[in-house]
């Protein structure tokens, strides 16, 4: 059956479903029956991947006419255009990851159907006396697209998955190894009518390291050279963070995670009492399974924190300080300065108690005079109190990452006292020393900044460092908080 058979099949599904030219598409659809309901979704489902299907190609095909050596000429650059996939989000409406699949998926389609050169004789393309036709090792996964026996996500997840097969010394792909990928693609193909899109990626990869355990090995280490951990504040101001494991972290961490929310994940039932009972009040636990596995990381966190300190951190033992002001409610982070609600303080509070730090209005505390060459660290904290991190305009280091400079040298008789101090990370600190650079402060009025050649800048403290200490009332509320 064509393309264009198989979407006036569906169209005329649906239309025996629905009412022509039916006014309240929701009206109607809601007066389906549940069976009617499914067919209803079977068929627009259908229509959709055979659309998919041309769509694709003409992705494709558009991609192939706006190459970089089209330049200005390029069929998407001609319409104002950076790139194809930019095109084509506009155009259909979508992600720019959901227009770079669809390329990606018109492309592999166009490589399959391409006649290939025989890299054992060198013989062209079809027609050429000795030739040999060779097919592309993903033909039959362009094939189970056209049929429409995967869809355009299913096939590039198996495309993806699998990869290109391992070339030898001189770059090409013998005939075994590529009749085995070419049988691999065939066999999930076969099997997308019952899997998912990840579980067909991830039974490509599986299967392609199993037939490259070379290349496995290779992706092994680049998978651990590659292991990283970030943090950072969206928009909306949460604290949010990202991991990319190597194969054993991850292992590691689904263990634990796998091992203490089993019986919440629907693992296997427990036979002793005991466990049944710890088991049952982990599924009538009220968190989700989200929060579940927030709070296990968070108390794993705090588990390693109180280890030996020299063993675990090389240094202090790591912990969560902050800062909070009398009289007020709530407090926040030394570093990052993240604001925290009252309770959360006082449970902080009765777990690791006080460190009392007297301020004046500019958040100026404690002074020590020159009996001292380093500020101590009572000092240190109480700079941290103070500057929230480096004062240095533009740059965003916490209060542990800092350094205590002294604005006037102590070796020309400067006082290691807070008002003559002003935390530094160690970037700016070497700049400040090695290039040129100052920092003056007229009594308690604010630092100022001095570049080589003169120009002046004021370091201005954080603005909520400023609501702390100076006793600045927030605004009045005079709208409803967002949602």
């Amino acid at each position: 059956m064509d393309i264009f058979s198989e979407l006036r099949e569906q169209v005329e599904s649906l239309d025996s479903l629905l009412d022509e030219g039916v006014g309240d598409l929701t009206g109607a659809m809601r007066g389906l029956s549940d069976e009617q309901l499914v067919r209803a979704l079977e068929a627009a489902a259908g229509a959709v991947r055979g659309l998919g299907r041309i769509e694709a190609i003409a992705a494709g095909i558009m991609a192939e006419r706006s190459t970089r050596e089209a330049g200005q000429e390029g069929m998407a650059q001609v319409r104002g255009h950076r790139s194809p996939a930019e095109f084509l989000q506009v155009i259909t409406g979508g992600s720019k990851s959901e227009a770079r699949q669809r390329i990606r998926v018109g492309q592999s389609v166009l490589d399959a159907t391409e006649p290939t050169t025989d890299p054992a004789t060198g013989a062209g393309a079809v027609g050429t006396s000795g030739a040999r036709v060779v097919p592309a090792w993903h033909a039959p996964l362009a094939d189970a697209l056209m049929r429409g026996q995967v869809s355009s996500a299913q096939s590039d997840a198996i495309r993806r998955g699998l990869g290109e097969p391992p070339t030898d010394a001189t770059g090409t792909v013998d005939d075994d190894t590529r009749d085995a990928w070419s049988t691999a693609a065939g066999q999930l193909a076969n099997e997308a009518e019952h899997r998912t899109v990840e579980e067909l990626r991830d039974e490509a990869r599986l299967i392609r390291d199993r037939l490259d355990p070379e290349g496995a090995e290779r992706r092994f280490l680049e998978r651990y050279e590659a292991r990283s951990f970030r943090t950072w504040t969206d928009a909306d101001g949460r604290r949010r963070g990202s991991i990319s494991f190597d194969d054993d972290g991850h292992a590691l961490v689904r263990s634990i995670f796998d091992s203490a929310l089993r019986p919440r994940r629907g693992g296997p039932r427990f036979v002793d009492a005991a466990e049944v009972e710890v088991a049952q009040a982990l599924v009538e636990d009220p968190r989700s399974l989200d929060q579940l596995s927030y709070d296990l990381l968070a108390d794993l966190l705090r588990a390693g924190a109180l280890a030996d300190a020299k063993v675990v951190h090389g240094t202090r033992r790591a912990g969560v300080r902050v800062v909070t002001v009398a009289g007020g409610a709530g407090g926040y982070t030394e570093d990052g300065l993240v604001s925290l609600p009252q309770p959360d303080i006082d449970e902080r509070v009765c777990d690791t108690g006080t460190v009392p730090v007297t301020v004046d209005a500019g958040g100026d505390p404690l002074n020590v005079g020159r009996e001292r060459r380093l500020f101590t660290p009572g000092q240190r904290v109480a700079l941290s109190v103070r500057d929230g991190g480096c004062r240095w305009q533009g740059c965003d280091r916490p209060a542990s990452y800092c350094e205590a400079h002294h604005i006037d040298p102590y070796s020309e008789g400067g006082r290691t006292d807070i008002d003559r101090g002003i935390l530094l990370c160690r970037f700016h600190h070497m700049q400040l020393h090695h290039s040129g650079w100052r920092i003056s402060r007229d009594g308690k009025d604010e630092f100022v900044l001095h570049k080589p050649g003169g120009a002046a800048t004021v370091l201005e403290p954080r603005l909520a460092l400023a609501y702390a200490f100076g006793d600045v009332d927030p605004p009045p509320r005079r709208f409803r908080p967002a949602a």
